[in-house]
């Protein structure tokens, strides 16, 4: 796959398993177990040994980042080069690989940290960027779509990906319950509104 571009792959990979070194510098510090997963009430509901929680989650994304960037580059190769855009895509995951990483460690530290709200503000910048790259693609993903049409479709959902992030920030400064349950309850019109007019303004 001579296409697979393996040095900005090799470099986000890595930089998704320095994420480790957040656990280790409190190692001594951090429970034998923590919690790695919380429901809409800001509470624990799943733990995992400290050795998983600080050395298999890294190890996780790092893995998840190979395979977004070979989907990435092969996306590229097929629809063309969009190099901003690709950019911003493949640092997404080793950027959360911090911020969930940090996450975790703090709340195992007894800092406190509001999962929920945490949660908003970081879909609420991921939103607000996406959103403002998408309008400039212009093809959509294993569609017959001719170029305008493929133009008019991302720049409609870019729009509406931008009005998510802020919904998303805005979410955030409600209480820590309220805003897990608003955050969801956006994402599902969200999905399907978009879905709709791809698929309407596709076949016009």
């Amino acid at each position: 796959m001579k296409y697979i571009k393996w040095k900005s792959m090799i470099v986000t990979s890595i930089v998704c398993l320095l994420s480790v070194f957040i656990g280790l510098a409190v190692w001594n510090e951090l429970p034998d177990t923590m919690a790695i997963h919380f429901n809409i009430h800001n509470r624990p509901d799943n733990f995992a040994s400290k050795e998983f929680a600080v050395l298999g989650l890294p190890f996780m994304m790092a893995i998840l980042q190979v395979v977004c960037c070979i989907i990435n580059d092969i996306n590229a190769h097929k629809y063309g080069e969009r190099k901003k855009f690709e950019t911003v895509t493949k640092w997404i995951i080793p950027v959360m690989a911090f911020v969930l990483q940090g996450i975790t460690v703090g709340y195992s530290l007894g800092w406190n940290i509001d999962i929920g709200k945490s949660v908003a503000l970081m879909l609420g910048v991921l939103f607000l960027v996406l959103g403002n790259y998408m309008p400039k693609l212009d093809y959509v993903k294993n569609r017959d779509v001719d170029t305008e049409k493929a133009r008019k479709i991302n720049r409609f959902i870019g729009n509406l990906t931008v009005i998510m992030g802020f919904l998303m920030l805005m979410a955030s400064l409600l209480p820590s319950s309220a805003t897990t349950i608003v955050c969801l309850s956006l994402l599902i019109p969200y999905a399907v509104i978009c879905i709709i007019y791809g698929i309407v303004t596709g076949r016009k």
